[in-house]
């Protein structure tokens, strides 16, 4: 029998963002995808976050598996507009299509106007509802963006039947520490795999959309939902304008190993960064600039696991900070037995070098590559 997916309690919530790292895989994990697939595949993605109102902050295309770190706003209190809606089904269908919900529209407002009927909102609401089920929700976005590629690809490549293993992956993912790890894990992909050395030479990753406009992208939103994955926490809004500067240089620095070696950080053997205590009536300047250090030599101890397959982040159900994932537990509770007492769970193996920065629900203890190993992902 098949888990329950794991769905953040507070979907509805303005407050706590709902991230998550899906993984699908193409059947029997064969190398399905040339370059005109994974264009197409961007293309479908770009369509299902316009229709959708969700957000990709991180993606990576392979020849076998894709990888999305997605967000699921809440959904409007009030419904959206007409205009809104309309707006959003161009993004998938077409002209005449969306000129005949139009029409409908136009229809049942009158009615509503006039008074021609007692549930003449309710004919409006039913239109909007035809549609609206599949918008800010993690299944509808992964079930249609599957499914219409599917459907092309097939066609593209006279096959039938389904080109995906069983259902997606899906792991709840806080934001800050949690977001931006597995953003950079999701763009490193390519270089695990040793496509490239830099993952801004892959064109079919965030990353690599970001830093050179691809195709008919300009970059903008990979460079919006970059910007997101990094600096949520800090409740800043998907912007690009945000991405220049100080957050692309921190970003690469994470992504890239030897680069923050350079800075000279230090870092203790176990990979975290030596505890300094923010001593009451510090100088505001001088706290910010601990920190500041403090997360550096953090990240630097992080981007040292990106290089290895780390199966907490695929199969870890929830990744986040110690308080975060416990209150998912907390939150959770039925799901687990009794003798239970709390979610947080420290992850192994490579991944031990996020001790204390990062911890999983699901208690993993098999196949977690270790360090020395010199297998590197191939197909993560």
């Amino acid at each position: 029998m098949a888990r329950a997916r794991w769905i953040v309690p507070w979907a509805d919530s303005e407050s706590k963002p709902a991230i998550y790292h899906c993984i699908s895989r193409v059947v029997d994990r064969r190398f399905a995808f040339r370059s005109e697939d994974k264009e197409k595949f961007r293309m479908f993605m770009r369509m299902m976050e316009n229709f959708s109102g969700c957000r990709v902050l991180a993606y990576c295309i392979m020849c076998n598996h894709i990888h999305l770190l997605l967000e699921i706003p809440p959904r409007p209190k009030d419904g959206i507009s007409d205009e809104l809606l309309l707006k959003r089904l161009r993004a998938l269908y077409s002209k005449p299509f969306v000129a005949e919900v139009a029409k409908e529209l136009t229809e049942a407002r009158a009615i509503v106007a006039q008074g021609l009927a007692k549930n003449g909102e309710a004919y409006v609401q039913a239109i909007h509802e035809r549609f609206t089920y599949r918008m800010h929700d993690l299944s509808e976005f992964m079930k249609t963006l599957l499914q219409r590629f599917t459907h092309w690809h097939n066609r593209e490549h006279e096959r039938t039947g389904n080109l995906w293993e069983d259902k997606f992956k899906s792991v709840v993912v806080e934001d800050g520490v949690a977001s931006r790890t597995i953003a950079a894990y999701i763009d490193l992909n390519p270089v695990r795999a040793g496509i490239v050395k830099d993952p801004a030479e892959y064109r079919w990753s965030s990353y690599g959309e970001a830093m050179g406009a691809v195709g008919k992208s300009t970059g903008t939103k990979a460079r919006a939902g970059l910007v997101r994955a990094i600096m949520a926490d800090k409740e800043s809004e998907p912007d690009a304008r945000h991405w220049p500067g100080k957050v692309s240089k921190s970003y690469r620095m994470l992504l890239l190993q030897e680069g923050q070696e350079k800075s000279g950080e230090i870092i203790n053997p176990e990979g975290l960064t030596r505890k300094r205590t923010l001593k009451k009536g510090m100088d505001p300047a001088l706290a910010k600039a601990e920190l500041e250090q403090l997360e550096i030599a953090r990240d630097v101890a992080i981007s040292k696991i990106l290089r290895y397959r780390i199966r907490h982040f695929t199969d870890g159900a929830v990744i986040g900070s110690r308080e975060f994932v416990n209150h998912f537990f907390d939150a959770a509770r039925e799901r687990f037995s009794q003798k239970r007492k709390d979610g947080a769970r420290k992850m192994r193996g490579i991944a031990t070098a996020a001790a204390n920065a990062l911890w999983t629900i699901r208690d993993l203890r098999k196949d977690i590559q270790l360090p020395g190993d010199s297998t590197l992902e191939i197909d993560s």
